[in-house]
């Protein structure tokens, strides 16, 4: 499959590239081969670092805003230039040729590809000493979270949302575990792709047992891998393991909550860390993805021209006490289609860009990625509760904490009332961070566009396309399509999904 056979280490060590040479023992300049760049536990060092700058690559952008840009709680603006615009509208014109499909689809692969080589090379090297082992059983540990993270990330694209009683023919993702630049895999099961995700998970947490975690942690630490099990758990429908693992975090009280305005604003608009479990860094001059579909800045007019605005109905379900409407929205001085609209148009100002990463004077949307962090455990830890034997107690106690921490009222909502407060509580603390279709698949809902703050910016034709779009939960588009250049080159990969 090529978009499997294709990745490499960026910056660190590409994988074999055999070139024009005078001796067939000569390694092309640029390149490192593969047998030549595991030698030491040094060597291992520069894998890890490009393990995590890898990762840092498939954060943000395309791999966060598609999934939201496709859900309820975004309007195109008339000014949208059709960027995104397909899985927007999920009509005919989203097919399997499109770049959202192909773009993540290879670089999550390419992420594993890398994965498979450092385990490998990981393992085939011998520690010298008891700092050695410990290096290497770091370096591992972390590879292992890596490949676990972009296999939960395809299966949950690309694969109908996990069902005990259908999990094991449902089809989910190709598994490769090793580097194989002819392989042609078929696509596993649901069931294999989660079993194979908690697998790497317990490899993880044996190797990071280590690794303490601690807020805002850079690097892959055991509380990171444990984070990524309760949200596997929690889409698995493990509430058991998803409950004992979010409370093992949220408990613990390393991360405790920011519970004022300034607090929350400044944890979004200027990545101060004591939320994160993990937040990846880099500098000005290594570029994250950003989540620029939501401004459009232009500094020359000092106006706004967003591709999406957020809807009303999002925008309405955050309080006049709640720290995160400020942080999450503003009002702006927005221009679209050539109308002005001063001040009364809101638009998500959730990443307005750190100003510690700016290369210019203005924006340039950057910031340090929030991987995991501890307010999604509190929500896993409330749902959880609720779907385990229905848990209220323990579900109004980890909601409740959350909703206080953020300037809302404890609500003492019981059945599905309760139900109904913990999904709303988590559109309101992960608004835009890429959950909102995963969670309505999660759920067995559909798509519903909210209502929008005002039509007049907003690309309104065909409605059910756009601000009157409704889908079913069964609607074929929920689920992404194999990448048509992949069905191509292996044939193995077939079928595609319904739809597509």
């Amino acid at each position: 499959m090529k978009n499997i056979k294709l990745g490499l280490i960026t910056g660190v060590a590409a994988l074999a590239v055999l070139g024009s040479c005078k001796k067939m023992d000569l390694y092309p300049y640029g390149s490192i081969e593969r047998s030549q760049s595991f030698k030491t536990v040094k060597d291992a060092g520069f894998w890890d670092t490009g393990i995590h700058a890898f990762i840092k690559g498939r954060t943000y952008g395309l791999y966060t805003f598609s999934q939201d840009v496709q859900a309820d709680q975004l309007n195109a603006t008339l000014d949208y230039g059709n960027r995104n615009g397909a899985p927007h509208r999920m009509d005919d014109s989203f097919n399997s040729d499109d770049y959202t499909l192909r773009d993540v689809w290879q670089g999550y692969y390419n992420g594993i590809n890398n994965a498979n080589v450092a385990i490998e090379g990981y393992k085939a090297l011998t520690a010298a000493n008891a700092a050695e082992t410990d290096s290497l059983n770091k370096y591992l540990g972390g590879a292992h979270l890596a490949r676990a993270h972009y296999y939960h990330n395809l299966v949950l694209r690309f694969s109908k949302a996990y069902n005990a009683s259908s999990a094991g023919t449902d089809l989910g993702v190709p598994i490769v575990l090793s580097q194989d630049l002819n392989g042609k895999p078929s696509r596993s099961s649901v069931q294999a792709v989660y079993d194979q995700v908690l697998t790497d998970l317990t490899e993880a947490k044996s190797k990071l047992v280590k690794v303490v975690g601690k807020a805002g942690a850079s690097r892959f630490t055991l509380d990171a891998a444990v984070a990524l099990e309760a949200r596997v758990k929690l889409d698995k429908k493990d509430y058991p393991g998803a409950y004992a693992a979010a409370i093992s975090l949220v408990d613990g009280g390393k991360y405790p909550l920011y519970s004022t305005a300034a607090t929350v604003k400044s944890y979004w608009h200027t990545d101060t860390r004591g939320e994160d479990i993990i937040q990846l860094h880099g500098t000005v001059a290594n570029a994250f993805n950003v989540n620029n579909v939501y401004l459009g800045y232009n500094a020359g007019a000092t106006t706004f021209t967003p591709d999406f605005l957020p809807t009303a109905s999002v925008i309405n379900l955050f309080g006049a006490t709640d720290f995160r409407k400020a942080a999450y929205f503003e009002a702006k001085h927005v221009t679209i289609s050539g109308v002005v609209y001063n001040n009364t148009l809101q638009v998500v100002n959730k990443y307005p860009g750190n100003p510690a990463l700016f290369t210019g004077a203005v924006t340039n949307y950057q910031h340090y990625a929030k991987l995991y962090r501890i307010g999604e455990q509190y929500l896993i830890a409330a749902e959880a509760a609720y779907f385990n034997g229905g848990d209220e107690i323990n579900a109004r106690k980890y909601l409740n904490a959350l909703r206080v921490a953020r300037g809302l009222t404890a609500t003492l909502a019981t059945g599905t009332a309760l139900l109904t407060e913990i999904k709303d509580e988590r559109q309101r603390e992960l608004a835009f961070e890429g959950f909102r279709l995963f969670d309505l698949k999660r759920w067995n809902e559909g798509v519903v566009r909210g209502t929008p703050q005002n039509v007049t910016p907003l690309t309104v034709a065909p409605a059910a396309s756009f601000i009157g779009l409704s889908k079913a939960a069964n609607f074929d588009k929920i689920v992404w399509g194999i990448p048509a250049n992949d069905m191509i080159i292996n044939p193995n990969v077939k079928p595609n999904n319904p739809g597509w």
